[in-house]
């Protein structure tokens, strides 16, 4: 994608953005239900042969991360020798299921409006931060159409780096290298479902806006103590405020 700040406005000078928004994707811009969890089943179960006997909990986890741990409930010997080829057929599997993703899971509620609103305000440069690995990632947002308004060049993913919070300074490295443009970390709005989520964005000094639309409640949420905490994105010019402050 070619960044509507690149190709319109420049980035430097006058048209550089001043806020870089890093969405998290399943729980926040979307909701997988349990399309997202059959194709790790199906991956783990090409690799070694048996389904997992338990799911373990993916909010706020990386690819990565994910599949170590169900290689630790399964007590697999070398699970780096493992991670690679059931991560390729994690892949294989997500580009697989694109039309269950599109046809089983939905667009959480304001971001059909909140995404192109921010992607034609020049204050803002939105991408990704997510556990998804990259292709996965892509396939998740192509379902419904989501990546138009994302320069996901600047986005920083599971396949990045296992650790969640390792991936607020990838963003910001790409966005410099990219983009030519430099964010503080207090620029920086990462916005997630989960307490992993406020845990790299504050890992990194940025700010987080937790949304109560994946696996935790509103009142869980409110007591982690992110920037903001919200029940949903549905009140678009209300968000558009926020993360402009």
């Amino acid at each position: 994608m070619t960044s509507r700040h690149a190709a319109e406005d420049g980035v430097t000078g006058e048209g550089t953005a001043r806020r870089l928004i890093l969405w998290d994707i399943d729980g926040t811009l979307i909701k997988t239900g349990p399309v997202g969890e059959e194709v790790f089943v199906r991956a783990l179960v090409r690799a070694l042969g048996t389904p997992p006997s338990q799911r373990v909990q993916m909010s706020g986890k990386t690819d990565p991360q994910i599949i170590l741990e169900y290689l630790a409930l399964a007590a697999v010997a070398d699970p780096d020798h493992w991670l690679s080829p059931i991560l390729g057929h994690l892949e294989a599997e997500t580009a697989q299921a694109r039309p269950l993703f599109a046809e089983r899971s939905r667009v959480l509620p304001g971001v059909l409006e909140l995404l192109p609103a921010l992607h034609a305000d020049a204050r803002f440069l939105q991408s990704v931060l997510t556990g998804n690995i990259r292709p996965n990632a892509l396939v998740k947002l192509g379902a419904f159409g989501l990546e138009r308004w994302l320069d996901l060049e600047v986005g920083a993913y599971g396949s990045d780096d296992h650790d969640r919070c390792g991936l607020v300074p990838i963003a910001l490295a790409r966005a410099t290298r990219v983009r030519e443009v430099s964010f503080e970390p207090e620029q920086v709005w990462v916005v997630g479902d989960s307490a992993n989520d406020l845990a790299c964005a504050r890992a990194a000094g940025a700010r987080c806006l937790l949304v109560a639309t994946g696996r935790a409640g509103l009142d869980e949420l409110s007591q982690l103590g992110a920037t903001a905490t919200l029940a949903d994105l549905g009140d678009v010019d209300a968000v558009v405020r926020l993360l402009a402050e």
